[in-house]
């Protein structure tokens, strides 16, 4: 199933699993990798089969360090830009894909491995793993979500220390201030995902999909019509 440069794709019955896949350069994100999540997930997408979508990193370093900044930061003309933004809006999909997301955090997960990772609906990391934002300190900020989706996991305080001074927090600490939702020894990682994500793949695939469905478009609304929203999705059950 695998025709990528920076992914491995499989499809394991109702799991379909992206691999990032440059582990020489600890899965720096760039032009070419954001590209191909943008088409393995469109892919996910369609296929009736895929209840749930895992997420890991290549190697034994990292989940993924961050951007490939000798691409990110050298800027195309903007009419390029603006297509490219507008033909494969990657973190739009991300956050709207029916199937449930699971990460599997290991190692270094910096930057756009902190987005990459909260896109997804539950992140798993092992005990080594280590989390930090440091866009300030290369005078850019975070740009594939992180100003939005770090405050929504952690809160405004703990979200404004990582990505104003650059403080990196272990696993232990990302677990206790809620950026991800369960810390696992570092050889029971990707089993214990795996476990977790066949767990939600056995579940009514229209309940867990509603029910995804409204705590997401919910946190956006008011109390009364986030009600509604979750009374007429109910109802469709």
């Amino acid at each position: 199933m695998n025709a990528f440069e920076t992914l491995i794709l499989e499809k394991k019955e109702t799991l379909g699993l992206i691999i990032l896949n440059r582990p020489e350069v600890m899965n720096l994100h760039n032009m070419a990798m954001r590209d191909e999540l943008f088409e393995a997930l469109s892919a996910f997408r369609l296929d009736e089969d895929i209840r749930v979508i895992l997420i890991r990193g290549a190697g034994e370093k990292a989940f993924c360090a961050g951007a490939d900044l000798n691409e990110f930061l050298t800027a195309p003309p903007p009419t390029a830009a603006r297509e490219v933004r507008f033909d494969s809006d990657l973190w739009r999909l991300f956050t709207t894909m029916p199937q449930s997301l699971i990460a599997a955090v290991h190692g270094y997960c910096l930057g756009s491995g902190i987005e990459i990772a909260l896109c997804c609906d539950l992140v798993l990391a092992s005990e080594e793993a280590r989390f930090g934002l440091p866009e300030a300190s290369l005078g850019i900020i975070p740009a594939a979500g992180g100003t939005q989706t770090v405050p929504r996991a952690v809160g405004m305080g703990p979200a404004l220390e990582m990505m104003l001074t650059n403080r990196w927090i272990n696993a232990a600490e990302a677990r206790r201030i809620g950026l991800v939702n369960r810390v696992v020894p570092r050889k029971r990682l990707f089993s214990e995902a795996e476990q977790t994500a066949r767990l939600i793949a056995d579940k009514n695939p229209r309940a867990v999909r509603a029910a995804k469905e409204a705590v997401l478009r919910g946190l956006d609304l008011p109390l009364d019509q986030g009600l509604e929203l979750e009374r007429r999705l109910a109802l469709r059950l």
